[in-house]
């Protein structure tokens, strides 16, 4: 019988024995301060989602982590709901977003067809932030043929919220395969996923998610 694995079926290609796996390397982002007691050393592919209701700071996180996410890479962010607007203008404004002019790019309304063709080009975003998933209309099953194709990229969606849950059924489906879930409420990201810093969450303004959450200021 050949000993020849290169003819064996995939799925026995792939298979791994404990110390394979315990000794593969996985290229991490090396968070520091609040944003390491929150979410840890988290790897830097995959999918994170970020979901919770309107006027708890859920846009004003997302535009801090994009600002951290530039130091480790180039973030692409698809506006799919505002697109380039005055909204967005100002909110760049608010957050000195020109002072990561070079490594983040703003996606006006970008179809997922479209982000999916620039995301296989050379040179493409490290990180790619979809806001929100509702606008992309996509089923649970489409998601996961976009994940596939994009395995080295991490892959940010951004979801309205119905209460604590995120809205829609295709939505909770991602929430549930994400591997960093974050909800937003009270001006407090709480990491829910498989990374979780020493403390668990990030205060997106610290003075008001204190005030809101009872704690002493």
């Amino acid at each position: 019988m050949s000993k020849n694995t290169d003819k064996a079926p995939a799925f026995i290609r792939s298979a791994r024995g404990v110390r394979d796996v315990l000794s593969m390397k996985f290229s991490t982002l090396p968070f520091e301060g609040d944003w390491q007691a929150a979410f840890g050393t988290p790897e830097r592919r995959g999918v994170w989602f970020i979901w919770g209701n309107s006027g708890n700071g859920k846009t004003s996180f997302v535009m801090q982590l994009c600002k951290t996410l530039c130091r480790f890479g180039r973030v692409a962010y698809d506006s799919m709901e505002e697109g380039a607007c005055l909204t967005m203008q100002n909110t760049l404004i608010r957050f000195n977003m020109q002072e990561v002019n070079r490594r983040f790019l703003l996606l006006d309304n970008e179809s997922i067809e479209h982000l999916s063709i620039r995301l296989k080009r050379q040179k493409s975003p490290d990180f790619v932030v979809i806001d929100s998933f509702q606008y992309t209309q996509m089923t649970y099953r489409q998601y996961i043929e976009f994940k596939e194709k994009h395995r080295d990229k991490l892959l940010i969606f951004i979801s309205h919220a119905t209460g604590r849950l995120p809205t829609g059924r295709s939505a909770k489906s991602v929430m549930f395969d994400a591997t960093l879930k974050i909800y937003v409420e009270g001006f407090r990201a709480f990491s829910k996923g498989r990374f979780i810093g020493p403390l668990g969450h990030y205060d997106i303004w610290r003075e008001e998610a204190r005030r809101y959450w009872g704690e002493d200021i």
